[in-house]
């Protein structure tokens, strides 16, 4: 697998990503659009929880976010479920910017290896980060959906 290729693609989708959360106004990241379970700040905090399941989990690392996020934005959860505030938008921001860099100096020279058996059917911590790109840029396409909608 092409290493620099992967982590680059993956570099990619978080300045896109980083890119939109940028347009979107304060009074619009909690709204949930008629038709819609989630809102921008569930999104956001599901690609950031999930990538941190994901790739650093199943991978068998550490993972580097605390276990509460779990409550707010794995797959199944709902802002209007959530009993306690969620983590700040821009306490967000600045975890997902920390991400990509902790991903790369934690795996670099890391995607071939294998990985215990998991429910993405991954074999390597390469395919877990591919993975994990394709899940990325399905929910960057929701944020952009949300925007046009919001906007």
């Amino acid at each position: 697998m092409n290493e620099t290729f992967v982590f680059q693609l993956l570099s990619k989708k978080y300045k896109k990503l980083l890119d939109l959360l940028k347009k979107c106004p304060e009074n619009q990241r909690d709204v949930i659009p008629e038709g819609f379970k989630n809102n921008i700040h569930w999104q956001f905090g599901h690609i950031l929880y999930s990538t941190d399941y994901f790739v650093l989990g199943l991978s068998g690392n550490k993972r580097m976010l605390p276990d509460s996020y779990q409550t707010f934005f794995s797959y199944g959860t709902k802002p209007i479920e959530w009993n306690d505030e969620p983590p700040e938008w821009n306490v967000l921001i600045e975890q997902l910017k920390g991400q990509i860099d902790s991903i790369y100096d934690i795996l670099n020279g890391q995607l071939n290896k294998h990985v215990e058996e998991n429910f993405l059917n991954a074999n390597t911590i390469g395919e877990l980060l591919v993975y994990n790109i394709s899940h990325v840029s399905e929910h960057i396409g929701v944020i952009i959906t949300l925007l046009k909608i919001l906007n």
